[in-house]
């Protein structure tokens, strides 16, 4: 059952941008770190941006200044802005977040399925 939807990804020249989404899709009673991973071909899953549970925001060195992770907590969606984009960034970026779902019991940590960005030179 997926708990985390995604969209926004595609494929994009070098210097382009792109935007992400990522909502949760059942009752959600609370949420603590929400925000996106990616992996590329051949490597291993890293952590791109994402907001912690006490609020702050981290981000990856290779995206500081290109890349602005937002939220909209009305929504329970968070966002990932991707501007001058590089062949680099290509990978399936996954939205994952720590959730108190309604009916589960108790915080949990979901993984998106993964959309796929790929940036072309």
């Amino acid at each position: 059952q997926v708990q985390l939807v995604e969209s926004g990804g595609g494929l994009v020249q070098a210097g382009g941008s792109l935007r992400l989404s990522c909502a949760t899709a059942g009752s959600t009673f609370g949420i603590q770190s929400m925000g996106w991973y990616r992996q590329a071909p051949g490597k291993q899953r890293e952590l791109v941006a994402t907001f912690t549970g006490g609020g702050n925001t981290i981000y990856a060195d290779s995206v500081k200044g290109r890349f602005t992770i937002s939220r909209d907590n009305a929504k329970n969606t968070v966002y990932l802005q991707m501007n001058s984009l590089k062949p680099e960034d290509t990978a399936v970026y996954y939205c994952n977040a720590d959730l108190f779902l309604t009916g589960t019991g108790g915080w949990r940590n979901y993984w998106g399925q993964g959309t796929q960005v790929t940036v072309s030179s």
